[in-house]
């Protein structure tokens, strides 16, 4: 025979678990989601269904709705993190789909953005730049220049297709010419435009490394058909004849071919480009190659110029 203090016992936790159940329950029916969802359900809902779901319809209840309580997208509190459970009624049983959350949307809409960019050895701060970020006090030059590149962006809204020519800019070393390109990047990003964005001596160095390990044409044909391609600091090293013609005179003329938008930023204008374009590094004058670089650089892009003092040593 049972002791009756076991039997007690046994009563006593048969008790506490209805109890604990019917809080579960009232638990979930108190939810405005439960509420609304069985109202919109009402013939096809009864107390056995919601019965016999009660553990999805907790699930339900427990979970971050809109990113409630969730501070950002690494913070997530749902089973899934960046997804949020939505009722759903399944053949006389209530299951849940997961769909994004606004955080997990935000984050997918950023990562959409950056991955519209390439970027080859560009700093950070440079590739997180906005236009809005421009300081735009006490520089008119400045002003121009971001004037210049809103046009670029407006004749594209216009017209829904990417203007033929981009800009040159050019200007004293440290003026912000670089930031100012990246911040145009991320508006195009923004677009869904992809975006080529490259540091040229570091590039230059990059390619030729490539002829021992035969991607040379490779790097060189991912450079040259980018819908939209940024050359950064062009012009800051000298540059063997054929850097100058095999690899820059190939981009540069197929650009100019297939009418592809290019930006410039460089600390020459185009006579002082032209010039340093004239000599390679072995000292050797060549006027008419250098004269057909400008010829595509002009072609492609307007000069602007980005006057002002090194911000670089004021940030110092």
């Amino acid at each position: 025979m049972e002791r009756i203090g076991n039997t007690l016992k046994r009563v006593m936790n048969a008790s506490d678990l209805t109890a604990r159940y019917e809080n579960l329950r009232n638990e979930v029916m108190e939810s405005p989601g439960v509420q609304q969802f069985i109202t919109d359900h009402s013939n096809d809902i009864d107390k056995a269904v919601v019965d016999k779901s009660l553990g999805k319809l907790y699930e339900y209840v427990s979970a971050s709705h809109q990113c409630e309580g969730c501070p950002n997208l690494e913070g997530c509190i749902n089973v899934m993190k960046g997804f949020e459970p939505k009722l759903v009624l399944t053949q006389g049983f209530i299951d849940l789909d997961y769909i994004k959350c606004p955080n997990k949307l935000v984050d997918d809409e950023r990562r959409n953005v950056s991955n519209m960019i390439d970027s080859m050895y560009m700093p950070k701060d440079v590739m997180e730049a906005s236009l809005p970020d421009v300081d735009l006090e006490h520089d008119t030059s400045r002003i121009i220049v971001v004037e210049a590149a809103a046009q670029f962006l407006g004749e594209l809204s216009e017209t829904g297709k990417v203007p033929e020519r981009g800009l040159y800019i050019y200007g004293p070393f440290g003026t912000g010419k670089s930031f100012i390109l990246g911040a145009l990047a991320n508006e195009l990003a923004n677009r869904q435009i992809r975006t080529v964005v490259v540091y040229i001596p570091e590039f230059l160095r990059e390619i030729k490394q490539s002829i021992q390990d035969q991607t040379l044409n490779e790097k060189i044909d991912f450079v040259k058909r980018a819908n939209v391609l940024m050359l950064d600091d062009f012009g800051a090293e000298s540059m063997s004849a054929w850097a100058r013609d095999e690899v820059l005179g190939t981009i540069l003329q197929y650009r100019m071919a297939e009418k592809l938008p290019t930006f410039f930023t460089s600390n020459f204008n185009f006579d002082e480009l032209e010039h340093h374009l004239t000599y390679t590094q072995r000292g050797e004058k060549e006027a008419v190659k250098a004269a057909r670089i400008m010829e595509r650089i002009k072609t492609i892009s307007k000069p602007v110029q980005l006057k002002g003092k090194n911000r670089r040593n004021m940030e110092g």
